[in-house]
């Protein structure tokens, strides 16, 4: 007869590791199921973490590897598989289907994140954490006193150049349109900040560099004239995508993150959400770890109540 955990946790970021510390602190037979060689989810490449209190300066990696370690030594069971959805059988259990296996759970917490969505351009891949980023909030304290670029028009690239214009000497904001999509209140704010320059009608074509980033390679879309901007770091700012496929049995939003709140319950009794994946205003470690806490709390409620 398969196992049937009390709780399976979906991912290993910092929502799916703090949710299996706390869990296996609530004594709850449960198993983390990650697709990837490792955990820890977008910080593993986090160049320096340097909000996340008391572990200042630290890099995405090592404290991932820190997160999992803690994790397990406490007795976390960790699988590498890949969810490919979930059912809800009729004796009120849940079926979670993945490539190779399918396990029994009472109670599924999700917190498979999100991911940033790319230029997918030359240089994007191999600066990243070396200057490329998608995290204004995160890194820009790295940059006080130099030249930064913002690519986006939406309210997180405004807010991204606005939050930068504070620490930096120089901001510019790529946009292939001629005008903003963002808030008429932020676009009034950045146009009216004399450190920063919009880059009208362009797209971004290289992020040059060797061991850093040291320039951009920026072309106009209406006449195709191309330019060199330099500077220091560019943050990213073109939209995030849940990573949701395969959760159809609960509601999600029209941009497709899971509707939780902070106590984490969706709309299905019994399946949960936490971190990046859900709906939420702020999208940070720290929120996660948290939100990672709350999901528990709420499984040890649910499950005393189905007794």
């Amino acid at each position: 007869m398969p196992e049937i955990y009390d709780l399976i946790i979906v991912g290993s970021g910092p929502a799916g590791l703090s949710a299996a510390i706390y869990g296996v602190r609530a004594k709850l037979n449960l198993l983390v199921i990650e697709k990837e060689m490792m955990s820890g989810g977008q910080i593993i490449n986090t160049y320096e973490v340097d909000n996340y209190p008391g572990l200042m300066g630290i890099n995405g990696f090592d404290m991932a590897v820190k997160f999992r370690e803690h994790a397990e030594k406490l007795g976390a069971v960790f699988a590498e598989e890949t969810v490919t959805g979930i059912e809800k059988k009729e004796n009120g259990l849940f079926q979670v289907r993945c490539a190779h296996q399918t396990y029994e759970t009472k109670t599924v917490i999700i917190a498979s994140g999100a991911h940033h969505s790319l230029l997918n351009v030359p240089g994007e891949t191999e600066l990243g954490g070396k200057g490329v980023s998608y995290c204004a909030t995160c890194d820009g304290a790295f940059y006080k006193n130099k030249v930064t670029a913002v690519v986006g028009g939406g309210d997180v690239a405004l807010e991204d150049a606005i939050f930068l214009s504070r620490l930096c000497r120089k901001v510019y904001i790529i946009h292939r349109r001629n005008e903003f999509r963002g808030a008429k209140i932020l676009q009034e704010t950045l146009l009216s900040t004399e450190n920063i320059e919009p880059v009208w009608d362009s797209v971004v074509d290289r992020i040059n560099g060797t061991d850093a980033v040291s320039s951009l390679s920026v072309r106009n879309v209406k006449t195709g004239v191309r330019k060199e901007l330099e500077v220091n770091g560019v943050f990213i700012a073109v939209g995030i995508v849940p990573d949701a496929e395969g959760f159809d049995l609960v509601s999600r939003d029209e941009k497709g993150y899971i509707v939780a709140g902070e106590d984490g319950r969706t709309s299905v009794p019994g399946i949960f959400a936490a971190g990046d994946v859900r709906t939420k205003g702020l999208r940070q470690i720290v929120t996660a770890v948290s939100d990672g806490a709350n999901a528990v709390t709420s499984v040890e409620k649910f499950l005393t109540e189905k007794r």
